[in-house]
């Protein structure tokens, strides 16, 4: 059998001899990487999209007749938005197609109450099959606010741990390639010592769990109040200690980085706080964006998202951001405010993600 040269496009594998229509109608013919990752990755590396070390590993498997000899990146930004769950978790993958997503964020339960209904097997099948039906890249969810794994309090502590892992569950459950976490906040504590709660309470998350595909995702913050993670200093030391590269990484949210003092506006400045980023907690753990302008001014410490080059950030901070070659192969989520714009009529995520796609230069869908 010949051996083909295969790229990687939209995470399926195409013939590199094809192109135009025929590269388009040959998409739905091949098994998309996702479908790949399912069966054959390694622990923690399953449903990872956009990661190379991911991929490679599905190709190094793949039968020897047909040779899978390069790996790129998509040839397109993948942008989607926090969606709401409200009438059942497929509403939300619906919502995401309609606004033409590529990619979706959810809460798996009510964000502001401890307690929750379990997913039922059809409620989650429902899920996975509309996500399946509208290819959309990647699938995400943020957990609750009001878990706390950095408090001093014991019962307060307990209680987050607890949350944690059944929120894990539900995001294993419904199939989810990550989980976004803010780690804490030490209240009357050290720092130092709302860290080592952090460390402690993961782990105990992750060995009452055992997580098979989705990955625990620290997000970085805007450091207001004593909210832990705004400094990158301090992912780095959260990693370090969590020890457990194939359960946990990072999400980096523009508007969080923006706030806590980091200023990549310009290019001398993105390129310092990327630096700065992979030396203290590593871009190879970097898994998902939070892609929001901000409302308050660089090292305010005030979390205020705000739409698309309506911020302090700018069309030309943000378009600097998404255009490094560490960003833009990575899915990207907005979680900017619900509504219609009274000037023009539509609603705020189309407008943002039309913004999106016009800072690097992408056609509208």
């Amino acid at each position: 059998m010949a051996k083909l040269r295969y790229r990687l496009t939209s995470w399926k594998l195409i013939p590199r001899s094809l192109n135009g229509s025929a590269l388009r109608r040959a998409a739905g013919g091949f098994l998309p990487i996702q479908a790949r990752c399912a069966s054959e990755c390694e622990p923690g590396l399953r449903h990872s999209l956009a990661r190379r070390a991911c991929i490679r590993s599905c190709l190094r498997k793949s039968p020897s007749s047909a040779r899978l000899t390069s790996v790129e990146t998509p040839l397109t930004y993948c942008f989607g938005a926090h969606m709401s769950i409200a009438g059942g978790l497929h509403l939300a993958a619906e919502r995401a197609g309609e606004l033409g997503c590529d990619c979706v964020q959810i809460f798996t339960k009510n964000n502001n109450q401890w307690n929750c209904k379990p997913i039922t097997s059809a409620e989650a099948t429902q899920f996975r099959e509309t996500v399946a039906k509208l290819k959309l890249q990647s699938a995400i969810a943020h957990t609750s606010y009001l878990i706390n794994l950095a408090s001093p309090d014991d019962l307060l502590w307990r209680k987050s741990i607890d949350a944690l892992v059944v929120e894990w569950q539900r995001a294993e459950q419904l199939e989810l390639s990550g989980l976004v976490l803010h780690p804490g906040a030490h209240m009357t504590s050290t720092p130092e010592e709302g860290i080592a709660r952090i460390i402690e309470a993961v782990r105990k998350a992750v060995n009452v769990t055992q997580p098979k595909m989705c990955r625990l995702l620290l997000e970085n913050t805007a450091g207001q109040g004593s909210a832990l993670g705004w400094q990158f200093d301090q992912l780095g030391k959260l990693l370090r200690g969590i020890d457990l590269p194939s359960h946990v990484g990072t999400c980096f949210d523009t508007c969080h980085a923006f706030a806590a003092g980091y200023d990549f506006r310009t290019a001398s400045g993105l390129k310092s706080m990327l630096k700065t980023f992979d030396e203290q907690v590593g871009l190879q753990h970097l898994y998902a964006i939070h892609i929001n302008d901000s409302k308050k001014g660089c090292g305010s410490r005030v979390d205020r998202h705000e739409h698309i080059g309506h911020g302090e950030i700018g069309e030309q901070g943000l378009t600097l951001f998404l255009k490094a070659k560490h960003i833009k192969s990575l899915p990207m989520f907005l979680e900017t405010e619900k509504g219609i714009d009274e000037a023009s009529g539509q609603e705020w995520d189309a407008i943002n993600l039309s913004a999106l796609r016009k800072l690097v230069g992408r056609q509208e869908q």
